[in-house]
């Protein structure tokens, strides 16, 4: 099992419509084949500026290269995450 996680900022105001919006066409990932336990998520530690967060699992390596290849993946990265993603970290992992 791999799981997939991002943590983001956009470059839309909090709380604004261009935020919402962003946050729910983000569920397309979800229908994605291969996507298990996708999570839309708000940050809030002190610990770090990032504001939003997804998580999804895998379960093994071939359905995680099939999402990254998957139309409905490059397309939201092209024209959702690209032009409105402020900055981001993201992290993979698999159980020890």
């Amino acid at each position: 099992m791999i799981r997939h996680t991002v943590s983001f900022t956009l470059k839309h105001p909090a709380g604004s419509d261009a935020e919402r919006v962003f946050l729910e066409a983000a569920l397309v990932l979800a229908a994605i084949p291969g996507v298990q336990q996708f999570e839309r998520l708000r940050q809030v530690s002190a610990k770090t500026d990032f504001a939003f967060g997804f998580s999804m699992a895998f379960a093994d390596r071939a359905a995680y290269d099939a999402y990254n290849a998957h139309p409905d993946h490059v397309a939201f990265v092209r024209d959702r995450w690209v032009p409105e993603v402020e900055r981001f970290q993201e992290l993979d992992y698999i159980a020890l």
